[in-house]
């Protein structure tokens, strides 16, 4: 069962002030739960971890199992945003993190920049294997993996002919308009959908998450599984809701002690790209109005011979949200050396683990002691269950923290000015007139 344990705030708040939090958090509850707020066409994720049918997770491995007859051992999923870094988290978190997923093909993930070696150097790597595609988009059109699938399509079509690319690429995207649904129509490709009432920060549990995880190799019931608890879990109005205890201090820390930003810790690498769904899920939700906390992650140790010494010692505007893992899946002691020249013996026959816990303490206080308040959240071990439990813990946890911050947590009025000006750059039909405006201001 995930934890929430909010000692490391201890010395920075007062009992009445943390109540107060919790008395607005669950008035924010109640607007998620009710579904009366800003927003709430977009609540259909509240039901993917007990509403996804059976079904739809068998012709998830029909596409698995269709493959790996065919040989395929590289899957290229293109998607941004919400529309691949959920998938990509699970992925990283429950692979090996040298070694190849056993009976699985490999799975790598395109569309999500613009970078011209990113892609070369992925087709190098398709030119050397046997591949597939799975292209999620809600348009089609969106630019950076309308590029990339632009790209790896021609590459399917010219060395397996269009016939047998029909059945090496999978489309997820609306169930009945946009240019991708139209192209999966002529050409027949198999196609799922991306749920109108799902945002794609908010989707890794419908299609978009489960289908390239399935094809990676995982147990995407288990996830399933995982993700119905947490949802049991938090769906208690009261006090010991972790999502309540997670969105009241934190919106404290940012309205009463004036922390603008919160680092989310782990101590395990295969968990660096929870970091990254976290950052998304939170900044795209939170981040507008003026307001908003802003979202940093790190992976420690690693970060605090980086990083470390701004965290203790540096401007006092942060706070962390540490995801710690009870258990590791496996093990490692540290041996015996007569010269002892590293002078590790001390350490003789310890597991590595847990010099990595005594780490985390060590650094808990430390940063306490250094003004930096710690939330921490517990789980048992990496595995589809708890990964699932993550997932909507942490997206049941945004929407009642953006409606206590006082925000729509499921639109992004933001992310398109970028594009604007990039279209006029690009000089795309239409975008023609404020072309030579912007080259002005960039001069």
């Amino acid at each position: 069962m995930l934890k929430v344990s909010l000692k490391g705030c201890d010395s920075f708040v007062k009992d009445a002030q943390y109540q107060e939090y919790v008395n607005k958090a669950l008035a924010a509850y109640d607007v998620l739960d009710s579904e009366s707020g800003a927003g709430n066409d977009f609540l259909g994720w509240k039901t993917l971890p007990d509403g996804t049918p059976e079904s739809l997770i068998q012709q998830f491995e029909a596409v698995r199992d269709g493959w790996k007859k065919k040989g395929v051992d590289l899957v290229i999923v293109i998607g941004i945003g919400g529309s691949y870094l959920g998938a990509r988290c699970a992925v990283e978190a429950l692979g090996h993190q040298f070694l190849p997923t056993k009976n699985a093909p490999r799975v790598v993930f395109a569309g999500n920049n613009l970078s011209e070696e990113y892609l070369a150097e992925m087709m190098d790597l398709a030119e050397v294997s046997n591949v597939a595609c799975i292209v999620i988009s809600k348009s089609g059109t969106t630019t950076e993996p309308a590029v990339a699938f632009r790209i790896v399509k021609e590459h399917i079509e010219k060395r397996y002919g269009k016939a047998e690319a029909s059945d090496r690429i999978v489309a997820i995207t609306d169930a009945v308009k946009g240019a991708l649904k139209t192209l999966a129509t002529q050409e027949g490709y198999r196609s799922f959908v991306v749920p109108n009432n799902v945002g794609g920060r908010f989707s890794v549990l419908s299609p978009v998450g489960l289908l390239p995880i399935c094809v990676a190799g995982f147990d995407i019931r288990q996830m399933l599984r995982g993700a119905a608890a947490a949802k049991q879990q938090v769906s208690v109005r009261n006090a010991d809701n972790p999502a309540i205890q997670y969105a009241a201090m934190r919106n404290l820390q940012y309205f009463e002690l004036g922390k603008k930003v919160e680092v989310l810790v782990t101590y395990n690498p295969r968990l660096m790209f929870l970091g990254e769904w976290w950052k998304q899920l939170f900044g795209e939700s939170e981040g507008k109005d003026g307001k908003g906390i802003y979202p940093a992650s790190a992976n420690f140790t690693t970060d605090l011979h980086s990083i470390g010494q701004f965290i203790q010692d540096g401007d006092r505007c942060m706070f962390e949200t540490v995801v710690n893992v009870e258990k590791s899946r496996r093990s490692v002691v540290i041996g015996s050396d007569e010269q002892n020249l590293d002078q590790l013996n001390y350490l003789a026959g310890q597991h590595v683990e847990h010099c990595n816990a005594m780490a985390a303490l060590g650094t808990k206080l430390a940063h306490i002691d250094g003004g930096v308040p710690q939330i921490e959240i517990c789980v048992e071990q990496v595995d589809e269950f708890c990964i699932g439990e993550i997932f909507y813990f942490f997206e049941a946890a945004c929407g009642i923290s953006a409606y206590l911050l006082g925000v729509n947590p499921f639109n992004q009025p933001g992310v398109e000015a970028y594009k604007k000006n990039m279209f006029a750059l690009l000089r795309k039909p239409g975008y023609e007139a404020q072309t030579e405006d912007i080259l002005k201001r960039l001069e």
